[in-house]
């Protein structure tokens, strides 16, 4: 069978490629044409490759409205060459801004229409859920509190797990000893707490000064910045050499470095999550105008901003968000707090405990894709 997927963004390339896998493993025939990246170039072929995602991300309100023109084009592109390749099954994966409307075209084409990675309508924008449940013939989403939503909405959603487990999982396996990791990346013998200020430029620029500058209250660590490699290393290195002399800046290495470190400062995101997966005690911080925080907590449908609080709906980890929150003085408390002999450190590991339970075994890729291929054969 043919299959066409479309991802947006880096974890969108990482997690289209594991469930390529996975159809594989269950239909020996698959062809795939995708928009993606790397890791699914890896499993599909650079030839088989529509699009790479990373020419085309366009993040942002005012990033959108600069680009229409630019997107518009690239709709038309897209619903081409879908055309062309007159595949068996789409699948969208995450990226709902692009996606959705992707959705309503294959509709009309009378192409099956598959959403991975379901769009967070839980979260803002419930209105979504319309287009959701009048463009797309089969939902997989990855948290399980999902099925019970959408089945409120009148759609039926599977629920296989979540992809991270995946992911964890393998870094649980591949981890180096904390001497190699050091000797390997010219690290001192200081304690690390790990610095994820995010994977777009704007968060970068909004959130890693304030990590800096906590950095700055804690000389006795050493704070590692995990770095993403489509982002320019002199945009980390300008903001760092303003900063604390205790930084340094690792690329491309974000579950190791967390898997050597004390604790960690996290921008909201799906970084909060693979943190408490991976046992790390955090604070989440989000530098955001305070204007902008009223805002999203009068539209917001859920009370969390990070996704294991939203998870295991309660306050798990503790989130500083907005310019009123987030201060040095209350990142330094909070921080202190989660550190070892800190007063909330051994509350959050045994919450981080009933976070595993809630969200599964590993090898949801593969159930994705075997389910996938069952309920197409049904209908072709």
């Amino acid at each position: 069978m043919k299959y066409y997927l479309i991802v947006g963004e880096a974890s969108g390339d990482l997690h289209a490629s594991k469930l390529m896998k996975g159809i594989m493993d269950n239909d020996p025939q698959a062809e795939f044409r995708f928009w993606g990246g790397e890791r699914m170039c890896d499993v599909g072929g650079v030839e088989n490759m529509a699009c790479d995602y990373r020419d085309g991300a366009i993040m942002g309100f005012f990033e959108v409205l600069k680009n229409l023109f630019k997107l518009k084009k690239r709709f038309k592109y897209c619903e081409r060459d879908i055309m062309e390749y007159s595949p068996d099954v789409v699948i969208l994966v995450d990226f709902s801004g692009f996606n959705l409307r992707i959705a309503k075209f294959v509709k009309r084409a009378k192409i099956k229409t598959y959403y991975y990675i379901a769009p967070k309508v839980w979260a803002s924008r419930e209105s979504r859920v319309k287009k959701i449940r009048k463009y797309v013939d089969e939902l997989f989403v990855i948290f399980p509190f999902e099925v019970e939503y959408f089945a409120k909405h009148g759609i039926k959603a599977h629920y296989e797990g979540n992809p991270i487990m995946d992911e964890i999982e393998y870094s649980k396996k591949r981890v180096t000893s904390r001497d190699e990791f050091m000797s390997d990346n010219k690290l001192n013998d200081k304690p690390i707490i790990a610095l994820l200020a995010g994977s777009r430029i704007g968060e970068i620029k909004d959130n890693l000064p304030f990590m800096s500058k906590v950095a700055e209250r804690f000389p006795q660590y050493q704070f590692v910045v995990a770095g993403v490699s489509w982002v320019d290393k002199e945009i980390y290195n300008k903001i760092i050499s303003n900063n604390a002399t205790n930084l340094k800046l690792l690329t491309d290495k974000t579950y190791n470095i967390l898997l050597h470190s004390e604790a960690a400062i996290v921008t909201s995101g799906t970084a909060t999550l693979e943190t408490a997966l991976l046992g790390i005690p955090e604070i989440v911080c989000y530098s955001t105008p305070s204007l902008y925080y009223y805002i999203f907590t009068y539209i917001a449908n859920v009370k969390y901003a990070s996704l294991v609080n939203i998870v295991l709906d309660r306050e798990v980890v503790v989130e500083l968000l907005s310019k009123k929150f987030m201060t040095i003085d209350n990142a330094e408390r909070e921080l202190n707090a989660v550190l070892k002999g800190g007063n909330r450190r051994a509350k959050l590991e045994k919450d981080y405990q009933e976070l595993l339970i809630e969200m599964g075994d590993s090898g949801a890729s593969q159930r994705f894709g075997k389910l996938m291929v069952n309920l197409l054969r049904k209908t072709i």
